[in-house]
Parts: C-alpha cells; structure tokens; sequence
C-alpha cells in the first residue's frame, strides 16, 4: 500500500509541476484540523511528509489559524504546538483576523502564485479548494497523509490551456516580468506613495526677498530726485551766467 501510495503522489506532483510550476521546497499550509488529525494518528510531519513527497517540503501557517487555534482552548493546545513550529506566512489580515478556513482560502487566490499546498481535514475548506485550478489538496486518512488527486476544476482549466482557450498561470507570470523588464508595468515593489503637500504659510525667504525689492524702488526714486534737482541747478546756473554776459 505505501508503495502505491507513494506512486499515486508521484504521478500528481508531476502533473502540477508540468501545468503549474509546482517545484521544491514544496510549500505547505496547514490549518488547525490537519495538525489536529496529526497529533491524534502520531504522525511525525517533518519526517513522512518529505518521504511522501520524496522532495524538500516546508510547513507553513498563517496568523489568523495561531490566533483561531488560542480562541478554542485547551482542547487544541496540541495542535497549537505543532502550527507554532511552522514558518508563518503574511497573510492580508494582519489587523483583523479571520477563520483559518477563509484565511488558506484568500492564500491560494489569483492562480495560487506561491504554489501552496493546502492541508486541512475541513470539508467545506476543501471543496473551496477544489474549485480553484493548480492548488494541491493533501488530508489524512486512517493515520496516514494523502495528496488528492487533480480536481475536475484543474484538469478543465488544463485542457483549456491547451486547446488556447485559456493562458496558463507561468505564461502569465512571464509575460509580466517581461512588461516589467522593459518598463511597460512599475514593478509594486519600485512603487512609492506619493507624498501629500502639507498646507503651511507663506515662504519666510520670499517676504525678505519682497522687503529688498521695496528698499531697491525706494533707492531708486531717491537716485531720480536727486538727478532732477541736478538738472534744475545745472539750468539756472546757465540763466544766471548768460545775466552776467549781458552786463
């Protein structure tokens, strides 16, 4: 049985590495039930699920399960243990927390562009699951962990792919780095926020520009003054020596 299984596992990994980019360290989100179940059935996940997967796999959570499975008590204390030895992943609910379900869900959106596998005992989890193409389902039964099969949703999305009904989601990805390489789309990490004006009084360095601008007209007025009373002695002073002539 375990080496069939172990088949089965293989022949789903390279159908989602082949249409998906599905690649190692294999990248897996776990919720409350699914490290739940592990404890119950004594499964060491470090160890088998690298040996099922016979690649590099990473255990990952989310914020929002840590925080779910603190609300529920001691009865998860268990499964608590287990989900805070995995690496966390930044979620969009930093500030307010969701379910785990809906938060792996809102994980695994857009095409699933960081190749989670999602693990979870929860059945309405996984039916959501199921209806988004190229995310990998893994659950446990009888003790044992199982990578589901390719979805009805996946295989349809596959072979409108193929028929060119529908672009792939590592075709979308290379056509955007390639908008991005020549410039044709910012990068979202190249972004900033652009800086809001803040409203403030006038310019202190343009009111003493204004003064010296009044001094200047001032001296300038003062300059024409003088020349026209210049102009003025200079006349008389040619009236008064043409008197003198004439005696």
């Amino acid at each position: 049985m375990k080496i069939t299984r172990q088949k089965h596992a293989k022949k789903h990994l390279g159908f989602f590495r082949n249409n998906f980019g599905v690649r190692e360290p294999y990248q897996i989100l776990l919720d409350g039930t699914f490290c739940q179940a592990a404890l119950r059935g004594r499964i060491q996940l470090r160890e088998q699920l690298p040996r099922y997967l016979m690649g590099e796999t990473q255990l990952c959570t989310t914020r929002c399960v840590l925080k779910e499975l603190e609300t529920l008590g001691k009865d998860l204390y268990g499964a608590k243990l287990i989900a805070q030895k995995c690496q966390v992943r930044n979620c969009p609910h930093f500030k307010n927390p969701v379910s785990g379900s809906e938060c792996l869900l809102s994980m695994v959106e857009e095409g699933n562009p960081h190749h989670y596998f999602v693990a979870t005992q929860d059945q309405n989890l996984s039916m959501k699951v199921k209806k988004k193409p190229g995310v990998p389902l893994m659950f446990i039964i009888q003790n044992t962990i199982v990578l589901d099969k390719p979805s009805p949703k996946t295989i349809a999305f596959v072979k409108a792919v193929e028929s060119g009904q529908l672009v792939s989601v590592r075709e979308k990805q290379s056509i955007k780095q390639l908008k991005e390489e020549k410039g044709l789309v910012k990068n979202p990490e190249q972004r900033r926020k652009k800086k809001h004006k803040k409203v403030s009084g006038p310019n202190p360095l343009s009111c003493l520009k204004k003064k010296k601008r009044a001094q200047d007209t001032k001296s300038s007025a003062s300059e024409k003054k003088r020349k026209r009373k210049r102009i003025r002695n200079r006349s008389t002073s040619k009236v008064l020596s043409e008197k003198k002539n004439a005696e």
